[in-house]
């Protein structure tokens, strides 16, 4: 391919190169993923100990711990024997002590405990072997609770712990997790074979959206060296790689598409497509790394996963976007639109509904710009009173017997499901100072009125240097009754009793301080976030456009959607509605993590489409074009290719929703109802509207800035004959 005309920007020259050398191009592509596979299986991909990756006293805490040689505790399970329709506990204990004794894999059966207020009794037993894979071992354990249960028909008993969740976790969320990989790919060839109406234009997308994920998984393994992964970083990874890989995608063979239609011969088709979609696909993968990097400030290790991944899957889709995207569609030809779909396939990509929508909207943009800004306010409104809290085990399936089992054990025995864990850290702690802070905690527990709850458990390590002291919280592990407990114990007790040992160090730990200094590391990091994120975009959107009102309204645009995301998000999931279709039970609250990872990652997918369109009305202002006709242009021509992008990103995060763990339903129906009304209220309405009500101050920028450098967005000078829309016609 000869260089005919004088391209501009990185994309376009990427372009240039991988058609001229198309062999290099595709096979070097192919090499790179296989590369990374090899990478990956050679070196393996380091895990993070979440464990000891906590913030505040209780993540010190939990590294004292670790570090402590405490030995390796089996996985504990409970046996729950309650009061029903019979109140005597009495033979159906002594039957489920006698068998579990007795029972394959089961170690260390405790005698019973009763419960204060004498309606309950406990049986703890630990599961022989390692902890990692009890769950694998448990069920004869369960079976026999089962059949004593079937005997004693009038007591409820049942069995819970460690083990038997692990169990429910790799049955329902890692299975969960596994079908929502295997449907999302054929949901988003489907939705692109009616999108393109052609097989092979559909299977492109797809096909680098899925190679451009498994590189960047092969890439994190070296990534986790210096950020090591989460469990679950590969599925959000494969989550955004394919929204955003298929959206590139669809962007640059759409407008690719489109130019050979409009009369443009193979290389001035691809150039224009280069230099326009190409050049958004760069700003916009810029954009959504900025927000994704953003996570880095938490400093926290699942953040710090999700940011490194997201951040590898969206370059190496840029990456493929921009180099063998060009060399296949430059190898195919016309070809890209072979194997056509009867009733499907359509000779314009112009969105009709959308276009009538739009002719509305310019014609009385003031009224529709307040009846957007209405309709997105009373959406928002509700998260004026969003609340956080932790993950609790009922956001994991609340209807199944596991769970029901814990929530009970933690009424009649609150000691045992969620305690907090006193660490208290000396050159000894076998001493009668350490036994005169003991014999004050249990004083202080009977003063508390009901606060804090005996038993009190201690467990010194060999080394007789750290202690681990737990005592219950009234309560249910992160609901206020908790959190006033936990600050009692943490403000007054802990340092009236251990805190006077001399040279010794007192902490507080376990689930639910965990979830307090989690919290608290967000609230602190959460400014820096949005800073960052919000300046960097800014920025990015200032210098593609020349237009500091651009950028601004970018930005307000892009936060007016992830409010009302977040109001979505506080109807359904804080208060309540709904719960039954989407299978959850409210927790009063949205889990501590979401907020912040719904602003990253909905902000970055706001700006692709933002840049995208805005790009187009630009090309149309730097060609002369009035802005209402500019706005009508670009928003216009891109009507389709938006409409179909939203739909696949719908589509795929729709498909969290029908995860059984209440915070990836809070993901999936956060990501899709804001990509939703984004591509929609936002894009159709509310940016035409504005974009027209400003005029030419779109485009204002201060003479201090004329520095910036200029960006080329439209397309290369037409030649001189005319172009005549055409089909296209695959050629063999």
């Amino acid at each position: 391919m000869e260089n005919r005309e004088n391209v501009k920007g990185i994309a376009a020259r990427a372009a240039i190169w991988s058609a001229r050398h198309r062999a290099l191009a595709i096979f070097g592509w192919i090499a790179f993923v296989a590369a990374t596979v090899v990478l990956s299986a050679m070196i393996g991909t380091s895990q993070a100990d979440e464990g000891t990756a906590g913030h505040g006293d209780s993540g010190d805490a939990d590294r004292i711990v670790a570090a402590a040689g405490f030995p390796e505790q089996p996985a504990g399970e409970m046996v729950l024997i309650q009061n029903r329709a019979e109140s005597n506990r009495t033979a159906a204990t002594a039957e489920i002590t006698r068998i579990l004794g007795s029972t394959t894999g089961v170690s260390e059966v405790q005698e019973p405990i009763q419960s204060a207020d004498g309606r309950s009794t406990l049986v703890t037993f630990t599961i022989a072997g390692d902890p990692e894979t009890a769950a694998e071992r448990v069920d004869p354990a369960l079976d026999a609770v089962a059949r004593v249960q079937s005997d004693h028909p009038g007591l409820y008993i049942a069995e819970a712990g460690s083990a038997s969740a692990d169990q429910l976790v790799s049955e329902e969320l890692e299975g969960g997790l596994n079908r929502l990989g295997m449907l999302s790919i054929p949901v988003t060839l489907g939705i692109l074979l009616v999108a393109f109406g052609a097989v092979v234009a559909s299977f492109l997308p797809v096909l680098l959206a899925i190679m451009s994920v498994v590189a960047a998984i092969g890439l994190m393994a070296a990534a986790s060296r210096y950020a090591p992964a989460v469990d679950e970083t590969t599925h959000v990874m494969l989550l955004i790689g394919l929204a955003v890989g298929v959206d590139y995608c669809l962007f640059y063979i759409r407008r690719e598409r489109d130019e050979r239609r409009r009369g443009a011969d193979p290389h001035r088709a691809l150039m224009i497509a280069a230099q326009t979609s190409g050049r958004s696909i760069w700003v916009s993968g810029l954009t959504v790394m900025i927000a994704m990097a953003g996570m880095f400030f938490t400093q926290d290790v699942v953040f710090v996963s999700f940011a490194t991944g997201t951040i590898l899957v969206v370059a190496t889709a840029v990456l493929g976007s921009l180099t063998v995207l060009p060399a296949l569609l430059s190898a195919l030809g016309d070809r890209v639109d072979a194997i056509k779909i009867p009733g499907l396939y359509r000779r314009s990509s112009d969105g009709r509904i959308w276009n009538g929508l739009l002719k509305v909207v310019l014609a009385k943009p003031l009224v529709s710009a307040i009846v957007a800004v209405a309709a997105l306010g009373a959406l928002a409104y509700p998260a004026l009173d969003l609340k956080t809290r932790g993950q609790a085990i009922q956001d994991i399936s609340p209807d199944a017997p596991v769970v029901q089992t814990f929530l009970a054990i933690g009424q009649a025995f609150p000691s045992k499901t969620t305690p907090a864990q006193i660490v208290v850290e000396d050159d000894s702690v076998e001493t009668p100072e350490f036994e005169k802070a003991l014999a004050g905690l249990k004083a202080a527990i009977q003063a508390s009125d009901g606060k804090l709850v005996e038993p009190v458990g201690v467990e010194v390590n060999p080394a007789g240097t750290v202690a681990v002291v737990s005592v219950g919280l009234a309560g249910k592990e992160s609901d206020s009754v908790a959190v006033d407990a936990l600050n009692l114990l943490r403000d007054r007790v802990v340092p009236d009793t251990f805190g006077r040992i001399d040279g010794a160090t007192a902490l507080v730990t376990g689930s639910t301080a965990g979830g307090v200094d989690y919290n608290e590391q967000l609230d602190k990091t959460l400014p820096l976030v949005f800073a960052f994120v919000l300046g960097l975009a800014f920025i990015l959107l200032l210098v593609s456009f020349r237009s500091v009102v651009v950028a601004v309204t970018g930005l307000l645009l892009n936060l007016l959607s992830v409010a009302a995301a977040y109001g979505m998000l506080v109807y359904v999931f804080q208060y309540g509605h709904f719960e039954e279709q989407l299978g959850f039970v409210s927790g009063g609250g949205i889990t501590n993590w979401i907020p912040m990872f719904l602003f990253v990652i909905l902000f970055g997918l706001s700006m692709d489409y933002h840049v995208f369109v805005v790009s187009r009305i630009r090309e149309g202002h730097d060609r002369g074009l009035s802005t209402r006709e500019a706005v009508r242009e670009g928003i216009g021509r891109t009507a389709g290719v938006i409409t179909s992008a939203a739909v696949v990103m719908v589509a795929v995060f729709a498909l969290f929703a029908t995860l059984p763990l209440t915070a990836t339903k809070e993901l999936g129906v956060g990501l899709a109802a804001a990509v939703l009304l984004d591509a929609t209220i936002i894009r159709a309405v509310l940016l035409p509207s504005v974009m027209t009500l400003l005029g030419r101050s779109n485009w204002w920028l201060p003479s201090w800035l004329g520095w910036l450098p200029e960006v080329a967005h439209e397309p290369p000078a037409e030649p001189d004959e005319p172009r005549v829309e055409r089909e296209l016609v695959p050629v063999s």
